[in-house]
């Protein structure tokens, strides 16, 4: 590796943060659009001290449009308390669309699981008349669901 030199022959070192500027401890920068909504006027605050504070003085939230498997879609609006409401788990813990379809994907792989594992149903569906009754029992317990709706 290539040492880099200065004005004077200063050696300066290679550094993998060398394009990032720390922020100084008694400062702080935040540049966010916090709301869906351009402010009527812009304004600069001082005093907020906390991100929490932050997220307190804006409440910010959005309106989200999820589309089902029939392609109908689905408003909700989700709403940021605290920076862990922006993970996976945040949006989907308040969202009913989001975690319908978590719960579903939880079956699938359960699911999955059993015909991977299960020797039983295995050779069920190998055998093509236990597969078809097999199915036959699928069907009759979803009419069965769609009916006790």
């Amino acid at each position: 590796m290539a040492d880099t030199y200065g004005i004077g022959g200063t050696e300066v070192k290679a550094d993998a943060n060398e394009a990032f500027a720390e922020i100084p401890q008694n400062r702080t920068l935040m540049v966010e659009k916090l709301t869906n909504d351009p402010p009527v006027k812009p304004e600069i605050l001082t005093g907020l001290k906390t991100i929490d504070e932050v997220f307190e003085h804006f409440k910010p939230d959005v309106e989200v449009e999820f589309e089902n498997a029939d392609g109908v879609g689905v408003n909700e609006t989700l709403k940021f308390q605290n920076l862990g409401d922006f993970g996976a788990k945040g949006i989907t813990r308040q969202s009913d669309f989001l975690k319908n379809l978590d719960a579903e994907k939880d079956q699938y792989i359960k699911i999955a699981k059993q015909l991977k594992t299960n020797k039983i149903l295995k050779s069920a569906i190998a055998d093509p008349e236990a597969k078809q009754s097999v199915l036959d029992a699928i069907r009759a317990l979803l009419t069965e669901l769609e009916e006790n709706k």
